[in-house]
């Protein structure tokens, strides 16, 4: 078993979970606030708990995992910039 894969992915969740939250509480009483947040913390948080499970680990290591990864984080990258 590769953990090191498993464990970049938790550092990308850890940094999704946490912009999420960083962006909920700077944009404090704007509409919508916690809508737009979470789009940003909720892959975090199932990321990170995906990661934890025996199947989760599993899947991760998989090259399918790898590229939907790259393509959601890469998403999520842009989305925290243009709110």
């Amino acid at each position: 078993m590769n953990i090191a894969r498993v464990n970049n992915f938790r550092m990308g969740a850890y940094a999704a979970l946490a912009i999420g939250l960083i962006n909920l509480r700077y944009q404090t009483g704007a509409d919508g606030n916690l809508l737009k947040s979470f789009v940003l913390f909720g892959p975090g948080l199932a990321l990170l708990l995906i990661s934890f499970t025996q199947p989760g680990k599993m899947w991760l290591q998989s090259k399918t995992a790898a590229a939907i990864g790259i393509v959601c984080g890469g998403l999520l990258l842009a989305y925290s910039f243009l709110i």
